[in-house]
């Protein structure tokens, strides 16, 4: 039999450093029984969403995107060294959306049953994906407070397109599953959003934080302040990161980009902030179209801010 020399399994023909551990090496598939740190699941629906949208790769263009770093966080001399149980994505029907809502909750409910992680990420899918993944940790955890990044407050009405990506945390209020003060929004940009969605944040008691506000405050302020506010009142908070709160020159991937968002680094030191409170104990990443991205730069501010959730657990 002949021998074919330097051949190597395809996808492993790539460069090694011995030294180096890349992120992505700590993606794990889950087996029952299997019991870790963190969880991360794909939730691959983007036709609720109300503009072109191909967000439904994005859970495989986020892990991908690990690939471009190391588990080493020179700013604090740590290694991430805790797998990731990686239970793969939930299956989107192609052309149920509302049935497809109801798997992720499904799905979800399941997941979170397992108790086979103690923190978790989920990966979108445009933002519709989160009415289902915070309904069914509600039921795990009961009660639960959100840190919401987002350039839109998401509270359209659903009698003009039913639940799309523009109306998880409306329905989320409107089905007691959430309390408005427990809703804290942060990144909301100027001429987004509509004066009777910025009135019906106001009547439901949504805490509301406009660039402005960011610019004015800064970020670790106001989260310091909303998350000690927050484990007051909720059992866990659960972080919802829109990608389009980031500046269009920083989310080019973002089917709603736009100017005047959060810079990358406000928004990664933000997330790692959050994640060192106990009771922050989930985030999803939503809104991120690799069909239209740039050099893959939207995935890997997604894939950092994964990173610095972990960094902020150890």
């Amino acid at each position: 039999m002949t021998k074919i020399r330097h051949l190597m399994p395809a996808g492993e023909a790539i460069f090694k450093d011995r030294y180096t551990t890349k992120a992505k090496d700590l993606l794990k598939p889950w087996r029952h029984g299997k019991h870790e740190e963190f969880g991360l699941v794909g939730l691959p629906l983007s036709k609720s969403s109300i503009s072109h949208s191909g967000a439904s790769f994005a859970p495989g263009a986020i892990r991908s995107a690990m690939q471009s770093y190391t588990n080493y966080s020179g700013e604090t001399e740590a290694e991430l060294s805790k797998p990731i149980l990686d239970f793969g994505d939930l299956y989107m029907d192609p052309t149920d959306i509302i049935g497809n809502q109801q798997r992720l909750q499904e799905g979800l409910t399941d997941i979170y049953a397992t108790g086979a992680a103690k923190n978790w990420i989920m990966l979108g899918g445009d933002h519709s994906v989160s009415y289902a993944a915070i309904k069914a940790f509600s039921e795990t955890y009961k009660s639960v407070g959100i840190i919401q990044f987002d350039a839109h407050h998401d509270l359209r009405n659903t009698e003009d397109g039913g639940p799309t990506n523009g109306t998880p945390f409306r329905r989320l209020l409107e089905d007691k599953i959430i309390q408005g003060e427990n809703l804290v929004q942060i990144g909301i940009r100027d001429f987004t959003n509509a004066k009777a969605y910025h009135n019906y944040a106001k009547e439901n008691g949504v805490v509301v934080y406009t660039m402005a506000d960011v610019h004015h405050s800064g970020v670790r302020e106001i989260l310091r302040q909303e998350v000690e506010r927050l484990k007051q009142q909720v059992d866990v908070i659960y972080i919802s990161l829109d990608m389009d709160v980031l500046d269009q020159a920083f989310a080019p991937g973002c089917p709603a980009i736009g100017p005047g968002g959060m810079d990358s680094y406000t928004l990664l030191d933000g997330i790692f902030l959050a994640a060192t409170y106990h009771e922050v104990m989930a985030m999803d990443i939503v809104e991120i179209d690799p069909t239209i991205d740039v050099r893959n730069m939207t995935s890997r501010v997604a894939a950092n801010a994964i990173l610095q959730f972990m960094k902020g657990k150890i």
